[in-house]
C-alpha cells in the first residue's frame, strides 16, 4: 500500500485542494496600470485604505473614505488585486466636506494674502 501519493506536504489525504498552496486565477484582468476609472469605495482595508471593486477584481485606494464615488488611476496590478490613487473626486457624502474643506483654506489663503498687502 501507498500512502505518500495521496497526501500533501502537511501529511492530510487533500491533493491540494485546500488554502494557501494554490495558483492565482490566471487570464486578463478587468483593470489595467495607467488607466483611470469611476470606482465607489465600498469598504476599508486592515491599513485604512479604500477597498473598490470592477467587475469584482479588488482595488485598494489609497487615502479613500468608505461611500466616496472617485476616479482613481490603478498604479500596480496583481494577480488578486491592484492598487490605486485618487485622481478626481465624484459626487458622494464625504466629498462634499473635503471640497468645503478645501474652499475654505483657499479662503484663508486670499484673505491672508489681502491681509499681507494692506500692511
Amino acid at each position: 500500500m501507498s500512502y505518500g501519493r495521496s497526501r500533501d506536504s502537511r501529511g492530510n489525504g487533500s491533493r491540494g485542494l485546500g488554502f494557501g498552496g494554490g495558483r492565482p486565477p490566471m487570464g486578463p484582468k478587468p483593470v489595467e496600470v495607467g488607466k483611470e476609472y469611476d470606482v465607489e469605495v465600498t469598504e476599508l482595508s486592515r491599513r485604512g485604505d479604500g477597498v473598490a471593486k470592477v467587475q469584482g477584481f479588488v482595488i485598494f485606494v489609497q487615502g479613500a473614505k468608505v461611500g466616496q464615488k472617485v476616479k482613481i488611476k490603478v498604479d500596480r496590478v496583481g494577480p488578486r488585486f491592484a492598487s490605486a490613487s485618487v485622481v478626481g473626486a465624484g459626487t458622494s457624502s464625504g466629498s462634499a466636506e473635503s471640497t468645503t474643506e478645501a474652499s475654505s483654506s483657499v479662503t484663508e489663503d486670499v484673505s491672508s494674502e489681502s491681509s499681507s498687502q494692506e500692511a
